[in-house]
């Protein structure tokens, strides 16, 4: 048996390397469609944005002042502001201008209510999903 002429043979090896690209092109579509099909991609692009707050309570007038410390800028159409026991009974001003950035500030109105006990920052995406990027609690 000729070892030399046996290593310097190059036949099959296209075949090959055509199996083994076909089943890795396989694979992958096999993944980005099953993602699709699963629901898992309907996320994409629907990341909250990041932003911190101060709270700052008055009991004396029952207002609670948020203070839009910095982060991402936040769209007025795609927040709500809310609050507890009775978000019914809460109104919110001073988010008159489209955008909601670092400095500015909205207040809630506990009057109506028996008091504050907690408030949120929700985003509602374009796709329908929600986050709290923002939250107090009353420490009284």
């Amino acid at each position: 048996m000729n070892i030399k002429a046996l290593l310097d043979d190059d036949r099959g090896v296209s075949p090959v390397i055509g199996v083994i690209l076909m089943v890795a092109i396989t694979v992958i579509l096999a993944a980005v469609i099953g993602t699709f099909v699963l629901g898992l991609g309907s996320n994409v692009g629907n990341n909250a944005p990041s932003a911190t707050f101060n709270w700052d309570y008055d009991s004396g007038t029952e207002n609670l002042t948020v203070t839009h410390q910095g982060g991402d800028g936040l769209d007025n159409s795609t927040i709500n502001v809310t609050g507890t026991p009775d978000p019914d009974e809460i109104t919110y001003s001073g988010l008159g201008d489209d955008r909601w950035t670092a400095g500015d500030s909205a207040t809630l109105n506990f009057t109506n209510t028996d008091g504050a006990e907690s408030a949120q920052v929700v985003w509602q995406s374009s796709g329908g999903s929600s986050s709290i990027i923002g939250e107090w609690e009353y420490q009284g």
